[in-house]
């Protein structure tokens, strides 16, 4: 067995409140893992299961989680029970008035060792007496603090008054300083807590205008070691607040409230995200050490064709072309200027990338220079394509080891290599989930209403078939679905001796409901109206429409949060245009799911 010799006295070190936690975080301890605990998260789409351990130092030991980027580490046994780890980044908060360790990073020094010494708990609860020394303690022994929530049910309190009078500092610097609470352990159920975080990436100032009124917002998408959140204000907030945060900078963040994300309004792989108000305090970070970086994860441009359409990825790469600058009409009416640029890597492959707005008219660099692009989104224009939204972020030669690796490969002669562009007839994650859809033929809403107002086919005689990729805006709610005929599917009409079927010239005592929806949908060039049918309401709302309409009676306000679900889904539709008398372009279409929307 290995010479390991662990740091003595570090866990009573964490519980003292008194102790210097710049030089406590600064120390990189070797510990000992006791226990390894799966935590789940609360349920949704966004579920993600936290590790709850217990590290000793041979002497005591203390309750500790793992940052969800070290899930990996357990999850493919690198470490596990006994496991030696130096701690080389960490933050110590107060859950239930005891420390709790939260580990960001560390190094595994030996996988499998014998238990060290006969360590007992830093932080007895009042009557445990002192904790067994011949046993190892679980994350719920007796031997341990109170049940320790999970990521989602922690909440810290302030420092000690006496420790922040010995700091010399406020109340606020006081948190900074010790208390700082991870992006990724936020909840709704934490009251008091202050982040310290990088600002990545801040909108616009948005209006607008209904008939509840008017209004203003700007979002900013935060960063820390542990991960991302969305942070939002509204109108007085916005006043307060924009000024404030700049791009690029480091700020504490408290008193904002903790929320569900709106997930068809942003891409941040979080949860939760920020409400700032008027009282919420944001403080810039003026310490020069210590300070969030941004945190990337490449996938090769060779590896763009293994990722379904709207993923969100980063990449980085040389930008061999810029184009001109360009223009398209949005479906608001609105004009929206364009760039495209042409990426190319290592790989030997080479990928279109758009730029939008204020990013497409500032960009001004031509001399091929190294650019990282955080959170954009995958395309399947030409086979693959990448775009960047307001999200998204864009760095001109960065100072990470990636740029300058990529810079000398280039500059060394990968300039002059011949690069691939990606085809139609790809393979993979997103070819199967698209098995059978011919994408050649798809069309933008734009193509569309062109291709019909310039047709001479008379509609009337000879419907028009396209397809196309588009998200879903609003679907009407009142006549959702119909109740059918159990046998022919028209529709029944309701009597004394049940529901009288015309055709069949019968009744039943129930009907069978069938989709009828109405919906508008829109693409980057324009909204469209469509109507479905049961095929495609089965898919959109992922019930049939007997369920749904049993929501709908039983429970009203269950029902518009189900109606509200499908908007910002998106689909590639099948469509059939038919010239009617009543409608001259009703839309019958077909749906057939693509990739859910992240945007």
């Amino acid at each position: 067995m290995s010479n390991v010799q662990l740091t003595a006295g570090i866990c009573l070190r964490l519980v003292d409140s008194s102790e210097n936690y710049d030089e406590v975080l600064n120390s990189k301890p070797t510990m000992q893992i006791l226990s390894v605990k799966k935590v789940s998260s609360p349920g949704g789409l966004n579920q993600v299961d936290r590790y709850r351990i217990i590290v000793s130092d041979g002497e005591h030991f203390l309750q500790a989680m793992l940052a969800t980027q070290l899930n990996n580490l357990v999850d493919e046994g690198h470490v596990g029970k006994y496991s030696i780890i130096r701690v080389d980044k960490f933050t110590c908060n107060l859950v239930q008035e005891r420390r709790l360790l939260i580990v960001l990073d560390m190094q595994i020094l030996v996988k499998n060792h014998e238990k060290i010494g006969k360590p007992d708990n830093a932080q007895p609860t009042p009557g445990d007496g002192a904790s067994s020394a011949q046993q190892t303690p679980a994350p719920h022994s007796a031997a341990t603090p109170a049940p320790v929530p999970s990521t989602s049910t922690i909440s810290t309190s302030a420092p000690q008054q006496q420790h922040q009078q010995q700091q010399g500092q406020s109340n606020r610097a006081g948190l900074n300083r010790q208390n700082i609470f991870p992006i990724e352990g936020l909840s709704p159920y934490q009251n008091n807590w202050t982040i310290k975080a990088r600002v990545t990436n801040k909108s616009d100032v948005r209006t607008w205008s209904n008939q509840r009124g008017e209004g203003k917002l700007f979002n900013v998408t935060l960063m820390d070691e542990t991960g991302e959140i969305r942070g939002t204000a509204f109108n007085n907030a916005v006043d307060e607040l924009y000024d404030k945060l700049e791009e690029g900078k480091v700020y504490y963040i408290s008193k904002a409230k903790v929320q569900l994300a709106k997930k068809q309004f942003t891409t941040v792989s979080n949860e939760y995200e920020l409400g700032f108000e008027r009282h919420t305090e944001v403080e810039e970070c003026r310490d020069t050490q210590s300070l969030p970086t941004i945190r990337y994860n490449f996938v090769p441009l060779s590896g763009l064709q293994d990722l379904v359409k709207d993923a969100i990825c980063d990449v980085i790469g040389v930008v061999k072309e810029v184009g001109e600058l360009g223009s398209i009409n949005s479906k608001f009416g609105k004009t929206v200027t364009k760039r495209e640029l042409t990426l190319v890597d290592k790989s030997n492959f080479s990928v279109r990338l758009t730029l939008w707005g204020k990013q497409a008219e500032q960009y001004s660099e031509m001399n091929e220079p190294v650019v990282a692009f955080k959170g954009v989104k995958v395309g399947d224009f030409g086979g693959r394509s990448l775009s960047m939204f307001s999200s998204s972020m864009m760095t001109i030669n960065p100072d990470i080891p990636e740029a300058h690796a990529l810079r000398g490969w280039y500059d060394a002669g990968g300039n002059q290599a011949s690069f691939q562009a990606h085809s139609n007839s790809f393979s993979g994650a997103a070819g199967g989930a698209l098995s059978g859809f011919n994408r050649s033929e798809m069309k933008s809403l734009q193509e569309v209403n062109d291709m019909l107002s310039n047709t001479t086919t008379d509609l009337s005689e000879k419907p028009v078939y396209f397809s196309a990729r588009a998200t879903i805006m609003h679907i009407k709610q009142e006549n959702v679905a119909y109740p059918a005929c159990p046998t022919c599917n028209k529709k029944v009409f309701e009597q004394h001796d049940g529901w009288r079927c015309e055709k069949c010239e019968r009744s039943y005592e129930k009907p069978e409901y069938r989709y009828i929806i109405t919906m508008a949908v829109a693409d980057h060039t324009q909204q469209a109206w469509f109507q479905g049918f049961n095929e495609a309401g089965e898919v959109i709302f992922h019930r049939p429409a007997n369920k749904l309409m049993e929501i709908k009676f039983e429970d009203e306000t269950k029902f518009g949060k189900v109606m509200e679900e499908t908007i910002g889904q998106q689909f590639n539709f099948t469509c059939r245009v038919k010239q009617e008398t009543y409608n001259p372009r009703n839309c019958d279409m077909v749906s057939r799911k693509s990739s859910r929307s992240t945007t």
